[in-house]
């Protein structure tokens, strides 16, 4: 309840101030999480020192505020879908690369538009549908129905659409055979029940699904980030699709695909570490 009613309290502001003071009010919040919200404050820290085990400790300080405030700023977007439309995405986004989407169509077997926890995905998703391509995202329901129903509603009221996670193989499946884009988020299986790899040397749990699903229909992995840059615009890149071929062998191939995703994670995360929004426990002890 107490979520619900916050959710709609930030929503409301977000859509009646100038963006870049409902960034500062955010970024307020945000340091004030940062004082008082020692268990995310830690959790942090020890992901971040796991990225970089070199770096001394104030410049991992550093980084993880950056990463507060940087969140704060995705939750004000997310809170402002309303207002996004065609000038906006001119205005304020950089698209790079999305003829791969078109090239990853042409086969007809669908595209995995696959990301991680980082920068802001679900505006990524937004940019996606509003430029006109058939966009299913796969979404972890909410404990809190009404937190559910409005997070929903933010992404359908742009065009997505929304896979809830515990029914989501049957129709990502169908999605995929009808040729249209099913969105994922690959960097960390929270159920513990995925495949353990090293991830910065380090064993974690990946989540089978985006592999599996490439593996089972056909359909091209195209990786893809929405980047925020310094001056809060930002960067829509679509990596190269993943060129894939099976050996039959289903272990092993689940293991390689995920491995060639992971690599472009590991990247991506020690590039933009202050956009890696991970402030649970992350890898197995």
């Amino acid at each position: 309840m107490v979520n619900y009613i916050l959710y709609r309290i930030g929503q409301f502001v977000a859509l009646h101030l100038p963006l870049k003071l409902g960034y500062k009010i955010a970024v307020f919040f945000s340091d004030m999480h940062y004082i008082f919200g020692y268990k995310d404050r830690k959790r942090v820290k020890e992901n971040l020192k796991a990225i970089f085990p070199g770096k001394p400790d104030r410049e991992i300080r550093r980084i993880r505020i950056r990463m507060f405030r940087n969140f704060a700023k995705y939750l004000v977007d997310f809170f402002r879908f309303e207002k996004l439309d065609a000038e906006y995405i001119k205005n304020n986004i950089r698209i790079e690369n999305i003829r791969y989407f078109e090239e990853a169509l042409s086969k007809s077997k669908g595209a995995i538009v696959l990301t991680a926890h980082l920068g802001n995905w679900e505006l990524g998703g937004v940019v996606i549908a509003l430029c006109g391509y058939p966009f299913w995202v796969v979404a972890l329901p909410h404990k809190d129905k009404r937190v559910d129903n409005f997070f929903n509603s933010q992404r359908e009221s742009k065009g997505i659409k929304v896979i809830p996670l515990g029914k989501a193989v049957r129709k990502s499946l169908d999605v995929l055979k009808e040729n249209k884009i099913l969105a994922l988020v690959g960097d960390r299986d929270f159920s513990e029940k995925g495949m353990i790899l090293d991830f910065f040397g380090k064993p974690t749990f990946f989540p089978e699904g985006p592999a599996a699903f490439s593996l089972k229909t056909g359909a091209t992995i195209v990786p893809g980030f929405m980047l925020r840059n310094g001056d809060d615009s930002f960067t829509l890149r679509i990596e190269k699709p993943l060129d894939f071929i099976p050996t039959g062998n289903k272990e092993r191939d689940l293991r390689e695909l995920i491995t060639r995703y992971k690599i472009i994670f590991e990247d991506y995360i020690r590039r933009f570490p202050d956009q890696w929004y991970m402030f649970r426990k992350f890898w197995i002890s």
